[in-house]
């Protein structure tokens, strides 16, 4: 699909979303989780949608997966930082920055909410900060 953070290939497997990645990838077949999906991400691109309701099943260590599932609490337009999440995890805020970069669906599982202490930090996606940026204005958490 086309975005105005680029072109993204969603993939799916047995049901649930397992993959956003950017770029198109060839030879897709389309099912109705795809669709959705699809649609899903175009809705929020435009500002009528806030939350997700997709089936996702994203591959990693359990931490990760701990990590994924508690960035998908953090609202739409607000963020929370590296170090408030690793302390609820008991954790460190390396570690889940570690997994933020690892997360196989962004803007699904939206790692773009989580901040360093002292300003953006990362973002692995293409584009980098920019994409970040673009994904935080989009949803009103930076002016």
């Amino acid at each position: 699909m086309h975005s105005p953070i680029g072109d993204l290939t969603i993939t799916c497997e047995d049901g649930a979303v397992v993959l956003l990645d950017w770029g198109w990838a060839r030879d897709q077949s389309i099912d109705d989780l795809l669709n959705e999906a699809k649609a899903q991400l175009e809705a929020y691109f435009d500002g009528s949608r806030k939350t997700f309701d997709l089936p996702l099943m994203p591959a990693g260590t359990d931490f990760q997966r701990r990590v994924w599932q508690s960035m998908q609490t953090i609202p739409y337009g607000e963020t929370r930082s590296y170090g408030a999440m690793a302390r609820d995890l008991g954790s460190a805020a390396r570690a889940v920055g570690a997994a933020c970069g690892a997360n196989p669906i962004p803007v699904l599982i939206p790692c773009h909410r989580v901040l360093a202490a002292a300003g953006m930090g990362g973002y692995s996606g293409e584009g980098g900060l920019k994409t970040k940026i673009s994904l935080l204005r989009l949803e009103g958490a930076l002016l």
